[in-house]
């Protein structure tokens, strides 16, 4: 089965053919850098961040751009809060975000292309628009005329009537129709600016994305993703932006993921109920917070509450235990042939199979979550046995790695302190051969506050994290 994946676009799932084979060119709208991004945010960081793992855990070459907008209305107006300026602000929260991907163990993107760096890209593509006729400067703005465009409303699938009835704002006489949208905005007095052929101003937030993306992947994309209320008015304005220029497809797949609700409630400022990815931290394991946003489909929406993230949690700890019993009981395996290698390696290749299949229908994380538990299973019956080997312990662990390459649910940085905790054991256990009660209580006590619980077992004393 090839990988298939569901195009907004054509609302259909369809054959993923790269436009240059073996290599994906793939464009995820980034955050807005005026405040600490939210749990709504972290979905789309997440769930992209595992197709460009399976991408390139199928072979492809992935050049992966998520952009840094930073420069908007909501930078100045945060600027003016705190007593600073647009730039510092950008720069303070941009180091946040960049903290915060860290923490949910996302792998760091290709390019992170910022808005001011793009100034002279953006203000060239503008005036493109301006000579063909799809844009007009008005009162020092320039907007774009979307009459020009006769697709505009094919990734919404509306047309303009529908679009004009859906638009919530006031009568703008600058403006030729009430659908045109700013690509340049005149500066207010005291704003941050750059100089123009339309006047002193700052690009407007659609065609930042149109220009950048042009600049580092070309006309065409393979996938741009974002969150799904991207899709108007942002994606929209994007195609329409790029194609009337280049008279090609801006991206061949569309790829947009459902919403977060918080207990159950749309997450809304009118609520008050977002959650920062800062606050989220210090409370979840990354590995919890990566589980809950993949037990999902991604175009479905997903509940945020107390009882799903203890459901995450209690589905990692099966996963992480199973991994750690694996590995201790490697410490004192047989190396000698095991007769149940083959089988267990076919029964490996099954579940791997199974996964594939499954992440090569449209990304199907809860399925391919559930093959993952196959694998969790065959681990633990083989730790039945009295005696295992090297060999076979070797091949459970590779196929757990395997798949924490795609979806991340283990802590790879906990097995830089594995050394240390077996050898704080070893001192432990000849502390207590030595009768030194007190050393042996203090190695206890040391191991439990880095949260590692010590248990007896007819095998000797293993570990586990809590």
């Amino acid at each position: 089965m090839s990988l298939r994946i569901y195009n907004t676009l054509s609302r259909e799932k369809e054959d993923f053919i790269p436009l240059e084979p073996g290599k994906v060119k793939m464009y995820v709208c980034g955050p807005t850098v005026y405040d600490y991004i939210h749990i709504g945010n972290a979905r789309p960081a997440i769930f992209f961040d595992v197709v460009r793992r399976y991408l390139e855990s199928i072979g492809y070459e992935v050049t992966y751009v998520v952009n840094f907008t930073d420069v908007d209305d909501k930078l100045i107006r945060k600027a003016e809060q705190l007593g600073t300026t647009v730039p510092e602000v950008a720069e303070r929260f941009i180091e946040a975000f960049k903290e915060n991907i860290e923490g949910l163990r996302i792998n760091k993107a290709s390019l992170n292309p910022r808005v001011t760096d793009h100034i002279e890209e953006i203000i060239a593509f503008i005036a493109e628009l301006v000579d063909r006729g799809h844009a007009y400067e008005s009162g020092g703005d320039v907007y774009y005329r979307t009459s020009t465009f006769a697709d505009y409303g094919k990734l919404s699938h509306q047309n303009l009537e529908e679009l004009q009835l859906g638009i919530r704002i006031g009568v703008d006489e600058r403006k030729e129709s009430g659908q045109d949208f700013v690509l340049w905005k005149a500066a207010k007095p005291g704003e941050i600016k750059w100089d123009s052929p339309w006047g002193a101003g700052r690009p407007g937030w659609h065609i930042e994305c149109s220009a950048m993306a042009r600049k580092y992947l070309g006309d065409t994309l393979d996938i741009h993703g974002g969150g799904h209320d991207l899709q108007f008015p942002h994606h929209e304005c994007e195609i329409a932006q790029s194609e009337a220029v280049t008279g090609k497809p801006l991206a061949n797949y569309w790829m947009h993921n459902g919403f977060i609700n918080i207990n159950n409630e749309k997450m809304s400022k009118s609520l008050s109920n977002g959650i920062t990815v800062q606050e989220i931290l210090k409370r979840i394991k990354p590995e919890v917070i990566r589980y809950f946003m993949l037990s999902a489909h991604y175009r479905s929406p997903l509940n945020f509450s107390d009882e799903t993230i203890a459901q995450a949690e209690n589905s990692v700890e099966r996963i992480v235990n199973s991994v750690t019993n694996l590995k201790h009981r490697l410490s004192i395996a047989v190396s000698e042939a095991d007769e149940s290698v083959p089988a267990l390696e076919a029964r490996i290749g099954e579940i791997k199979a199974q996964f594939n299949a499954k992440m090569d229908d449209d990304f199907n994380t809860p399925d391919g979550i559930t093959a993952l538990f196959d694998l969790v299973s065959e681990a633990n019956l083989y730790l039945q046995r009295p005696v295992v080997s090297e060999a076979a312990l070797n091949l459970l662990l590779e196929a757990f790695e395997a798949f924490n390459r795609v979806l991340g649910l283990l802590n790879t940085e906990d097995e830089l302190l594995d050394a240390d905790i077996d050898a704080l054991i070893v001192q432990r256990t000849e502390a207590r051969t030595n009768k030194d009660w007190k050393r042996a209580d203090e190695i206890r006590d040391q191991l439990s506050a880095l949260g590692i619980v010590l248990e007896d077992t007819s095998q000797g004393i293993r570990w586990r994290r809590k």
